[in-house]
């Protein structure tokens, strides 16, 4: 399965549960997460989503490395099952 498949599927299932997944583009900063997820409670997830086999570059991995030092909560999901584990977790009033 392609990368966009696993984010599309993301994003329609964040929609269904009520929140946004937005693209996350930053011009001009290298390796940050695809998508930015607002749960109905307000909280913000970034997720990098890969294929099962996909592989973070050095500059993504740094990347979620600082934001997870400044108290992001970044997730990489690896294929669809990841997606739907991710997505259990949130069902239960996004207690993450």
């Amino acid at each position: 399965m392609r990368e966009q498949d696993i984010e599309r599927n993301l994003t329609r299932q964040v929609k269904q549960l009520g929140g946004l997944c937005l693209k996350f583009v930053s011009p001009g900063t290298a390796g940050v997460p695809d998508r930015l997820i607002i749960l109905p409670s307000g909280r913000v997830v970034f997720a990098e989503l890969k294929t099962e086999t996909g592989k973070l570059s050095k500059i993504q991995a740094h990347s979620i490395d600082e934001m997870r030092k400044r108290g992001a909560d970044v997730r990489v999901l690896y294929g669809l099952q990841d997606v739907k584990d991710f997505i259990s977790e949130i069902e239960g009033g996004d207690a993450l």
